[in-house]
């Protein structure tokens, strides 16, 4: 399974927030898309991530005050992607290896779509109850 038959599934709707934005405006965001996290967008394309975890990292070291902090002090700036065309499998082991849990899907330069482990773990289900279905109809056919 691809990238794209994820998106094909869920929709490839992507919040995102500026990086001038205050960590006040990405608290509400993350609670008005019900979303782990969104992906950074400057003028030059996808310029970060941040996550509710990274909130909860820098309020315990600043406090309150990091409300009115630019997302861009917070936001993780190394940001791993993937593309339409990767593999499920791959993504995977992307995710597990580096402990992210959502993914940025760019083609041709253009943010087209975001992965989370949720949709991931979803696509395998389903990977496997269809597998399931074949072999049992198989089976059942004798």
């Amino acid at each position: 399974m691809r990238i794209a038959d994820v998106l094909r599934n869920k929709g490839s709707a992507v919040a995102t927030v500026g990086p001038g934005a205050t960590v006040a405006d990405l608290v509400a965001g993350l609670a008005e898309h019900n979303v782990g996290a969104l992906v950074v967008v400057g003028p030059d394309g996808v310029a970060g991530i941040v996550s509710e975890r990274d909130v909860v990292r820098h309020l315990r070291d600043r406090g309150a005050d990091l409300l009115g902090a630019p997302v861009a002090e917070i936001m993780t700036t190394e940001v791993r992607t993937c593309s339409p065309q990767d593999s499920v499998d791959s993504l995977t082991v992307l995710m597990t290896e580096r402990r992210i849990r959502h993914v940025p899907v760019v083609a041709d330069g253009e943010l087209v779509g975001i992965v989370s482990i949720g949709d991931v773990v979803k696509s395998r289900i389903s990977q496997l109850e269809e597998d399931q279905d074949q072999l049992t109809a198989y089976i059942a056919q004798g």
